[in-house]
């Protein structure tokens, strides 16, 4: 089977740019694989990932159909912060991948979880157990659901909006106040399938933030989050003009080193499913961001050794 789809170029560009800024499901990195494979063509003819397509011209797409991903439990180490028979809250690694997906097919999170224990089964086959999630690249708080009871209850609290998920971030800039609220609806963004962005006709979105310790060219923040949108802090807060240190897709170039956002799920509350025994549980920022944290300290005559 192969998935077939055209177009026709209505502004010129190199070719693997155009196919991935035009068809959703294709990345550039996909794209320029598959003009190299002969699977994309310009007026019938193969051509170059950075061949320039003219206004006009027709572009015609055969591509087979992605392999199928095969969920298997892995025996990866798990830093579990609480358990019960309903629900794990577990500390997520910067640079683990939260559930499968195309490029990421094992080795997350849902893999470790699964040779852990059974998962509610709400959210498909690829998603079991997970009622909400945290980038790649982000450290922190997850809760995960054992049976689809906890599921339905953990999924009914975040959208009435009464469990508690609180971040901490080194952000670029200093602020003149000392706490804030952004309102801003979040959608893709219109220039880059990649991005999130404020947009008119996205999603509501609601970020809560407080200043912890201002650095100078950084400042160390909270968040609270109301709603959860993908990428919500990052993109509030690249859209404020302070974006996450190290988010190598809403920040700017020159940064933090590391590997990727200096953003923590640090605090996560909620209603245990069965008993409504209100929970609420902390984690310390990873090695690496407290490293960071201590060095700003420094250069700011700051307390190195406060708690985070």
């Amino acid at each position: 089977m192969t998935q077939d789809m055209a177009f026709t170029v209505t502004a010129a560009e190199r070719l693997d740019k155009l196919v991935a800024d035009t068809e959703e499901t294709i990345s550039r990195s996909q794209a320029k694989a598959a003009i190299e494979a002969g699977q994309i063509t310009v007026d019938g003819q193969t051509v170059k990932p950075k061949f320039k397509a003219s206004v006009g011209a027709k572009v015609a797409i055969s591509l087979p159909d992605p392999e199928p991903i095969d969920l298997e439990p892995e025996n990866i180490p798990l830093d579990i912060v609480y358990e019960d028979d309903d629900v794990i809250v577990v500390n997520k690694p910067q640079g683990m991948v939260v559930h499968p997906a195309p490029g990421h097919p094992n080795h997350t999170l849902v893999n470790a979880l699964l040779y852990h224990s059974p998962l509610s089964e709400i959210n498909g086959e690829l998603r079991p157990g997970i009622v909400h999630r945290i980038d790649k690249d982000t450290s922190g708080l997850l809760m995960v659901a054992k049976n689809d009871q906890a599921h339905q209850s953990l999924s009914a609290q975040l959208q009435a909006k009464t469990n508690l998920r609180e971040y901490v971030a080194i952000v670029h800039g200093n602020f003149k106040e000392e706490t804030g609220i952004i309102k801003a609806p979040l959608g893709r963004s219109p220039k880059d399938r990649k991005k999130q962005a404020v947009v008119a006709d996205g999603r509501p979105a609601v970020t809560h933030f407080r200043v912890l310790e201002r650095y100078g060219d950084y400042s160390l923040i909270a968040c609270r989050l109301e709603t959860g949108r993908t990428h919500q802090i990052r993109v509030h807060m690249a859209y404020i003009n302070h974006p996450v240190a190290g988010d190598p897709l809403y920040g700017p170039k020159k940064t933090l080193k590391g590997d990727g956002q200096y953003l923590h799920a640090k605090t996560l509350g909620f209603k245990q499913p069965a008993t409504g025994e209100e929970l609420a549980f902390s984690t310390p920022v990873p090695a690496n961001f407290a490293a960071v944290v201590k060095r700003l300290r420094q250069q700011a005559g700051l307390p190195i050794d406060k708690e985070i």
